[in-house]
């Protein structure tokens, strides 16, 4: 293969992705002098990495696999452009050895490694057997060629239960399962192979003892094609959900350094076992002694800034380089690790009802600015959608500091300080997660969420005194700030009367919507004198300054900052005591809004019918199957809500529903 084709210098550069990589690319790639040219599907006209690029271009519908997924389209899109090279980043096309060689075979550089390396390497059967034959220690398992079941259950008692179903291509947890027993592998590899498909394009399967209390590490390699190949330290990545990297960091806290030496040694000989070129990552599994291989990522991956934060070197910047046929700009000896790094992942998702991904407008988008240590990787702004087609992460918010504890307190600062509304996120769940004691000593192992979800997941407390003053601040700010835009309006002065004084009652609930919580009132005492709030037999000296996303409350000379979001009749606050939803309940009543009942078998979010499990007229246990969707591509499972009879079954695989609509009536036995 000719060289000067592989690696080149070029000018302009696609980019053939989506959200906060495409973003974190483009930033970079400007920054080196370069031409950016983005893509999207018609879902993303309006998103924030088309507004950044120079160029972008219109790939088609929605739907992945008609936009984002097209290898045909992404590459005409460089040929309308001008664009001499193609950056992946990562998911979607990133690790498609078929698309790495049609860029090659279209006169594109592909910033990533070669088809051949990807192939040896990206496969997670392959790179086995590679790896096995280069003497790197292996989790026992099988990554054969055979695919039938037979000879996936036949490996599977061999092995010995618990095992890991695992997708032999891709990775980000999905065609992914644990099974503890033979009887659970046959649904196991249907319900995964289904996963793999969507997501990959590729159903191969491949069988690993499932390693209990297990910990992840990961080493950050480079390449470049002049032979060097380095290695840039390694991140922990315990801390996941459902195989889903959910907090990342680097270094490990879990290696000393005679173990990082070994394992860095042990990533740079797995690599070179194809001469690497390009970034990539060698992921490990801990049993708390020893270390075993367990797959290579050929590609940039989520949480490359930890190890940025700690190295100083920009990994997309190396990435170009490398694409230019440069040789990397440092030896090993030369890269010095620094302080410590740790990144929370910003979804789109319900941590209080499963983690279930959350879709609409973005109302409010407050996060902090980037300074004292804090970067954030972000894919969206105020007034931007979350769509039901893609991956739900927002954000990456990522904290460095010369120790693991003060890092980890500048990210939790970094996520208590963030507001992000009109969708649901998992801020206040990622918070949470890093103010856990055994967080915080490293007590953990890739099932720590699972096993804690109940304490991490708490509900909101009762609104305080604090809470209920800060609602009735937050209301008068805003009518405030509305007054403003009538010209000399007295009202622009908060309490003003001409003469006396008046009361104005409130009441407020606990939650959004009209059925959450009792009701609870304060009034507010108002006119010429001092302002008062008076909850029960208590009367607190008021006052209110507006500043820059909320307000400063001062009550009985104690002054305190509230950060305040208004949709309506719902709140949202943020005080010292955390975050908080209330409804303002009408003082004219009016209030018939209806919840949906949790007996109705409805679609969460607008998906993909992928599987019916049960049939009409069927007896159904609570908690039984009933139907698999597919929403932001992973899968929910639809249960019975109660012991009955499926009476009827609304849809049929294929089938692309709506947030809401009835698929399926159970009728209920009556126990």
């Amino acid at each position: 293969m000719d060289r000067s084709k592989l690696y080149r210098r070029f000018r302009t550069l696609l980019i053939a992705n989506r959200g906060e990589i495409a973003c974190r690319v483009i930033r970079t790639v400007r920054a080196m002098g370069l031409r950016t040219v983005a893509v999207y599907s018609e879902a993303d006209r309006d998103a924030m990495h088309v507004a950044l690029a120079d160029e972008a271009v219109l790939l088609g519908p929605a739907r992945a696999r008609d936009s984002y997924l097209n290898a045909e389209r992404l590459i005409e899109a460089a040929r309308k452009t001008g664009a001499e090279a193609i950056h992946p980043g990562y998911g979607f096309l990133s690790e498609n050895a078929e698309f790495a060689q049609a860029c090659f075979d279209a006169g594109l550089v592909f910033v990533g490694p070669t088809a051949a390396m990807m192939t040896a390497m990206g496969s997670k059967s392959g790179s086995k057997a590679l790896m096995e034959k280069a003497g790197v220690p292996l989790v026992p398992g099988y990554h054969g060629e055979a695919q039938d079941d037979a000879t996936l259950a036949k490996a599977a008692e061999k092995v010995g239960f618990p095992i890991l179903v695992k997708a032999s291509a891709g990775g980000g947890g999905r065609g992914m399962r644990i099974v503890r027993s033979a009887d659970e592998l046959a649904p196991a590899i249907v319900s995964a192979k289904r996963e793999a498909k969507a997501a990959f394009g590729d159903d191969r399967m491949l069988i690993e003892k499932y390693v209990d209390n297990p910990r992840h590490i990961e080493v950050q390699v480079i390449g470049d094609s002049h032979g060097n190949l380095l290695s840039l330290f390694e991140r922990e990545c315990t801390l996941q959900r459902r195989h889903q990297k959910v907090i990342e960091e680097a270094p490990s806290p879990t290696l000393n350094a005679a173990q990082r030496d070994t394992v860095c040694a042990a990533a740079r000989k797995a690599a070179g076992a194809v001469n690497y070129v390009g970034a990539g990552t060698i992921e490990f599994v801990s049993d708390g002694k020893d270390v075993f291989f367990i797959e290579m990522n050929t590609r940039l991956q989520v949480e490359h800034p930890v190890t940025e934060l700690i190295t100083g070197i920009d990994l997309v910047e190396w990435q170009l380089r490398v694409a230019f046929g440069e040789a990397l700009p440092l030896k090993q000896d030369e890269i010095k690790l620094n302080g410590h790094a740790v990144e929370a992942r910003v979804y789109a998702e319900n941590p209080t009802r499963n983690f279930m991904p959350s879709v609409g407008k973005i109302s409010t988008w407050r996060l902090p600015s980037e300074t004292g240590g804090l970067r954030i990787d972000s894919g969206y702004r105020e007034g931007d959608t979350v769509s039901p087609y893609y991956d739900a992460m927002l954000a990456k918010m990522i904290a460095w500091a010369p120790t693991r504890d003060v890092a980890i307190e500048r990210l939790n600062r970094g996520l208590e300080e963030s507001d992000v509304r009109g969708i649901v996120t998992n801020i206040p769940f990622l918070s949470a997660l890093m103010t856990h004691p055994k967080v915080r000593a490293n007590a953990i192992d890739t099932g720590f969420i699972e096993r804690e979800l109940a304490v991490l997941t708490q509900p909101t407390p009762a609104p305080s005194e604090l809470e209920l003053c800060a609602a009735v601040a937050a209301v008068i700010n805003s009518e405030r700030q509305a007054a403003k835009a009538e010209a000399n309006s007295p009202w622009q002065t908060f309490g003003w009367m001409p003469v006396g004084r008046r009361q104005r009652n409130f009441a407020f609930r606990a939650g959004h919507g009209v059925h959450h919580g009792p009701e609870q009132k304060i009034t507010l005492n108002y006119g010429s004198g001092p302002s008062t709030l008076v909850i029960g037999e208590r009367e607190l000296a008021f006052a209110v300054a507006t500043r820059d996303g909320g307000f400063d409350l001062t009550l009985d000379g104690v002054k305190t900052s509230v950060a305040a979001v208004i949709d309506g009749h719902e709140l949202y606050l943020r005080t010292r005591n955390g975050r908080f939803d209330l409804h303002l309940v009408d003082p004219f009543g009016g209030e018939t809004e209806e919840q949906a009942g949790a007996d109705k078998i409805a679609a969460p979010l607008p998906g993909t019918v992928v599987a019916v499990l049960a049939e009409e007229g069927a007896k159904l246990e609570k908690g039984a199957p009933i139907l698999t969707l597919e929403v932001m591509k992973m899968e929910q499972t639809l249960r019975a809500p109660y012991a009955g009879v499926l009476k009827s079954i609304k849809c049929k695989v294929g089938d692309i529903v709506q947030e809401g609509v009835e698929l399926a009536v159970v009728e209920p036995s009556g126990e």
